[in-house]
Order: structure tokens, then C-alpha cells, then sequence
């Protein structure tokens, strides 16, 4: 590919891994970073700009589908459209039906969105890795930009601020309902006082505060990892189109393979996702007596 040759192996993979970021450097102020290192000095502030445009595109996209199915459902013969959505939302249901045991009517319509939301994110990956960067850096120089300087990373899941923010959301909501089912005694009680009992208090405290944190950290890494594993993978096949035909047919075929097996880690990733979210619920509602 074009982007290859150009670039060394280690730049095209620095240059795919490399956000549009935007931000206020020390030293140029106000604008895009040229580079991954005047990203990391823009500081704790700068915007992720194409993880912000996809993540958010991708939402109004599945609310747009859903909404015009809803308002155009039938009660008769069902159009395509509208079993494809009742199928997603009866799975749903019944994974939420089997995982809580509470009763609150926002977490089986919280599992959808997560559900689909994150399958939407993850499902760019399977866009061969040069088209929209080349695109975007197309179009870009047309404005007088060096292409060599844009970046664009169209799957926002493997940017670790979005699955830290999902997870953060997540771990919010399970703090919120923690207090209000169990009460701030009854919550902080459960935190100091199983699995050992009051003499037990401060090993307690450690235990439970490990296994409460480390809540939100496993299901941000564990969906980062995944598909940043599975980004690498497409960016160094990618690669070997630059070694001439037997390496291109070569990769072609291993871009086919691992595409194919990819589509079921981005399934998988958002169902666990969801899966856990729900249980984290279940567990927040759970009183004990």
C-alpha cells in the first residue's frame, strides 16, 4: 500500500496507532498534534477527536435504527428491519432475565445499548486498516496538511479512554444502586465486615476494596486488550502487502482468515461486556441479611 512505502514498518505501525488529537501544547498552543509524543505533552485534556466522532456517530446510528423501527413497527408480518431488532432485543432480555434478579427497568435497556453500542465500535475493525486514514489524509492535504502528520483511529474501543469511560459509567451506577439497595451502612458494612467477620475488619476492607476496584479496571482492559491485539494483527498483515505479490497474496488470504475469526472476538467482547455490567448490577442490588 501507498502508506506503507512511504513510511518505515515501525512509522506505519506508529502512524495507525496514533490519534487525532487536539489540545493545548506547552509550546504551539491551541491545535492538532503532529506526532503520538506532542499528544503526551498536550497533557490529561486533550481530545481523542476521531474516537469522540466515531463513538459518537456509532450511538446516533443505533438510536436512529432503533427509533425508526419502533416507530414503524407493525403488528402484523414483520419487515426485515423489525426482526432483526426483535431478535436483538429478546436476546438481550433473556441474558438479562438469566444474569438479574432484582428488578429495575433500566438494566436490560442499558444492556442493549452496551450491547450494541460496543459491537458497532468493535465492528469497525474489520475496515481494511488504510482506507479511511488514506481518505482522511487525502482530504486533509488538500487544505495544505501533510498527510504523513493526520492520523485516524476508526475504532474507538481500542482507545483505553473509551473503555475506561464505559467502565467508569458502569462502576458508577454499581456504587449508586450499592448505596441506595443496601443503604450507606449496609454497604459499607458488606465492604468491612465479610468475608471475616468484625475481628476481621481491616483485612476486610483490603480484600473487598481490591475485588470492588478491580471491577471497573477488568472490564475496561479486558475489552481494550482485545481489541487492540486485534488491530495489531490487521496493521502488520497490512504490512506484508508492501513485499511484493507472493507476500500480498500471502496477506490477503491471512487478512480474509483473521477478519472472519475476528467477527467472533467482536462479538464476544461486547457480550461479555454486557454480561458483566449486568451481573455487577445484580450484585449491587443484592441485599444481605
Amino acid at each position: 500500500m501507498s502508506t506503507a512505502e512511504t513510511l518505515t514498518a515501525q512509522g506505519y505501525i506508529q502512524h495507525h496507532l496514533t490519534n487525532l488529537t487536539l489540545g493545548v501544547h506547552p509550546e504551539h498552543g491551541l491545535g492538532f498534534a503532529h506526532n503520538a509524543q506532542g499528544a503526551a505533552e498536550m497533557g490529561f485534556w486533550a481530545i481523542n477527536v476521531d474516537t469522540m466522532f466515531f463513538s459518537i456517530l456509532l450511538g446516533w446510528l443505533f438510536v436512529r435504527f432503533f427509533r425508526g423501527v419502533a416507530e414503524q413497527a407493525t403488528a402484523g408480518i414483520p419487515g426485515p428491519a423489525q426482526n432483526f431488532a426483535e431478535w436483538i432485543v429478546e436476546f438481550i432480555d433473556e441474558n438479562v432475565r438469566g444474569s438479574f434478579t432484582g428488578k429495575n427497568p433500566l438494566v436490560a435497556p442499558l444492556a442493549l445499548t452496551i450491547f450494541v453500542w460496543v459491537f458497532m465500535m468493535n465492528l469497525m475493525d474489520l475496515i481494511p486498516v488504510d482506507l479511511l486514514p488514506w481518505l482522511f489524509g487525502q482530504s486533509m492535504a488538500i487544505f495544505g496538511a501533510d498527510p504523513h502528520h493526520v492520523f485516524l483511529r476508526v475504532v474507538p474501543t481500542t482507545d483505553p479512554n473509551t473503555t475506561f469511560a464505559l467502565a467508569l459509567v458502569v462502576f458508577g451506577m454499581v456504587l449508586y444502586y450499592s448505596f441506595k439497595m443496601k443503604g450507606v451502612f449496609g454497604f459499607l458494612g458488606e465492604l468491612s465486615l465479610q468475608p471475616f467477620g468484625v475481628w476481621g475488619m481491616p483485612a476486610n476492607l483490603i480484600l473487598e476494596g481490591i475485588s470492588l476496584l478491580s471491577k471497573p479496571v477488568s472490564l475496561a482492559l479486558r475489552l481494550f486488550g482485545n481489541m487492540y491485539a486485534g488491530e495489531m494483527i490487521f496493521i502488520l498483515i497490512a504490512l506484508m502487502f508492501g513485499g511484493g505479490w507472493a507476500l500480498g497474496l500471502t496477506a490477503g488470504a491471512l487478512q480474509f482468515v483473521w477478519a472472519v475469526f475476528h467477527i467472533l472476538i467482536i462479538t464476544l467482547q461486547a457480550f461479555i461486556f454486557m454480561v458483566l455490567t449486568v451481573v455487577y448490577l445484580d450484585m449491587a442490588h443484592q441485599t444481605h441479611h
